[in-house]
């Protein structure tokens, strides 16, 4: 049974933190490979079923395809963010701790990375 269009069951940071507890706790110790490494990886964070790829259109039409109604997260393997806009993405193997704390807060000050 398809929910209507535009009906929300989650808020946006509710996605986000279930798109990360799955993440975390099952699809990350999978996914993140040198042959991964900044590929997009698009899950639907009821069913922890996840896509990995390069086209976030695609990605989202092949969860879609098994469940229309899909809440999705995405994320870029080994990447603090999936694109960023007046700099540069670093793998977060190439971050410090603290650059990495920063970021878990919400505080990112490029300045100071």
């Amino acid at each position: 049974m398809s929910t209507q269009a535009g009906l929300r069951r989650y808020t946006v940071d509710e996605v986000v933190e279930r798109g990360q507890a799955v993440y975390e706790n099952g699809v990350r110790d999978q996914v993140e490979t040198k042959d991964n490494l900044g590929k997009l990886l698009l899950l639907d964070i009821e069913t922890g079923h996840y896509v990995i790829g390069d086209d976030r259109i695609e990605l989202a039409r092949r969860l879609r395809a098994e469940n229309p109604d899909a809440m999705l997260y995405g994320l870029k393997i080994g990447y603090p963010a999936a694109t960023a806009i007046g700099t540069t993405l670093r793998p977060l193997s190439q971050m410090s701790e603290a650059e990495i704390q920063r970021l878990e807060r919400g505080h990112s000050d490029e300045s100071s990375v």
